[in-house]
């Protein structure tokens, strides 16, 4: 596999983790740097490591996981974009919604569900005898970096727009977890 679809594969990978940095930007009050690091970082580091994980599973445990992980994904982002929305309408003092703190918890749930195809990758990767360590590396680099940028175009347009910005992050959330399960049940023609 060359640089140039390695690449590819990192750039798509990594759509779902800039949309999600799009939404969580959207929320902060102030572009708070060290939240966008950590959430960059954790999506870079489940990116890049999930593939190592498909690739060491292989297809022994494929049976196991691939009739669930579209619904997995699409119950978290669903469940983060719901309360997003939720928070956002009820205005609440200290908004829940809003990204100005590292919500490890959330974080950690955002990472898991935007990652969840790169371990089907991983699987991909093993039989096609590609090497895993570069390929990783360039995947977890390029989703840091995409979900950086993300953050910061978020912010842009969430600062001006607070609230309405978090409700539309949520509804991008649950949409999006809505496109990964039609993908996955072959109704991706609907989307």
């Amino acid at each position: 596999m060359g640089i140039a679809e390695l690449l590819l594969i990192a750039a798509g990978l990594s759509m779902d983790a800039f949309a999600v940095s799009v939404c969580k930007g959207l929320g902060m009050r102030r572009l708070n740097v060290r939240v966008a690091l950590v959430l960059a970082g954790l999506f870079g580091l489940f990116q890049g490591g999930m593939p190592v994980l498909g690739w060491l599973l292989g297809s022994r445990f494929l049976w196991l996981i691939e009739p669930v992980d579209h619904w997995i994904a699409f119950g978290l982002l669903a469940f983060i974009g719901t309360k997003m929305i939720v928070d956002a309408v009820r205005g609440e003092e200290e908004d829940a919604g809003a990204t100005d703190h590292v919500a490890w918890g959330e974080f950690l749930m955002l990472a898991v569900a935007t990652s969840i195809d790169a371990l089907a990758v991983g699987i991909s990767f093993a039989a096609l005898h590609v090497e895993i360590v570069p390929s990783c590396i360039t995947i977890g680099i390029t989703t840091f970096v995409l979900s950086l940028i993300g953050v910061g175009v978020g912010h842009a347009f969430g600062s001006r727009f607070e609230r309405p910005a978090q409700i539309l992050g949520g509804i991008v959330l649950i949409l999006i977890g809505v496109k990964v399960l039609l993908e996955h049940l072959g109704l991706a023609f609907l989307v």
